[in-house]
């Protein structure tokens, strides 16, 4: 026991993986990014091929040093081939692609505010599959949080929702958020294996899927041109919103369960605005604070590890 304390302060990764809310933050800020990113390079990325090179991307990274763990866990994998193969389909194949074809109908207000519901897509699929309800402490975090998302994006007056034009691109966000909170309760049913094989899995599976569809995208949709802006995003996409995004959230998730990781969602769009002060020259103003106060308060509330009965 003495001597396990040395060896974890002298491993900071091996600390790391058990901080769940450090865990779950870092993913929203990276998801932050890919939205900006994906904004920016649609049009000149076909939706599909952009899946397809991400997420075969993340596999090539990760299936070094997953190879080993995937050969260990394969019977335990092959039990649950079923859930698996969804998991794939769903927080891959489906999610990023249609986010992604949202992106080139619909503007980043309108993705943000929409992101917003996701904790309760999270609540939904939480009950129908794990049986799990949302305790009124944690529904109480998750309205504060989603106030305080609102006060960001509205700039500080809620009126302006009533002036917001919603079309198809907001559907295909709505829908694809539906999709990832179907992959964010199974994450609670998968095998017991290693990280690195659960993604290797679900990354090449993922990529796999999107294949046909991908065929299809070429012989309507041109090749992206090779450009540095191009190839820049596409580096960016696969290092940060899925390889290392998807270790720390599968991770976070698996730590607290998805209820209580519900609300670190309303962090994307808390990012999104931080980028766009630093980045893009926008200034700090009051609702700004106030927003990130009630956000960080509905997250502390609802991520809150229940009192035992």
């Amino acid at each position: 026991m003495s001597s396990s304390a040395p060896s974890a302060s002298r491993n900071p990764l091996g600390w790391l993986n058990n901080q769940p809310y450090i865990l779950l933050c870092l993913p929203s800020l990276f998801w932050a990014g890919n939205a900006i990113v994906g904004r920016l390079v649609a049009g000149h990325f076909p939706p599909v091929t952009l899946s397809v090179l991400r997420w075969t991307g993340a596999f090539l990274i990760i299936l070094p040093f997953a190879w080993h763990d995937l050969k260990t866990d394969w019977p335990a994998i092959r039990s649950k081939l079923g859930v698996m193969v969804v998991m794939a389909i769903c927080g891959i194949s489906c999610f990023n692609t249609m986010l992604y074809s949202a992106l080139e109908h619909t503007t980043a207000l309108n993705a943000l505010l929409l992101q917003s519901s996701t904790p309760l897509f999270l609540a939904a699929w939480s009950l129908i599959v794990l049986r799990a309800r949302l305790t009124l402490v944690q529904l109480a975090g998750i309205l504060v949080s989603l106030l305080g998302v609102l006060t960001i994006i509205m700039h500080g007056d809620l009126t302006r929702l009533a002036n917001i034009e919603f079309n198809i691109g907001d559907l295909l966000v709505l829908v694809a958020l539906a999709i990832f909170g179907l992959y964010s309760a199974l994450v609670q049913k998968r095998p017991a294996i290693q990280q690195s094989s659960f993604l290797a899995f679900v990354f090449g599976c993922g990529a796999l899927f999107l294949l046909p569809l991908l065929v299809w995208e070429l012989s309507v949709r041109p090749l992206p041109e090779a450009t540095s802006s191009n190839l820049f995003a596409l580096l960016y996409v696969v290092l940060f919103p899925s390889t290392l995004a998807y270790l720390c959230y599968n991770r976070g998730v698996q730590l607290i369960g998805p209820n209580r990781s519900a609300p670190f969602f309303h962090l994307v769009p808390v990012f999104g605005s931080v980028m766009a002060i630093v980045f893009v020259g926008e200034s700090m103003q009051l609702f700004h604070v106030i927003g990130y106060a009630l956000v960080l308060a509905g997250i502390v509330v609802a991520a809150r590890k229940p009192k035992a009965a």
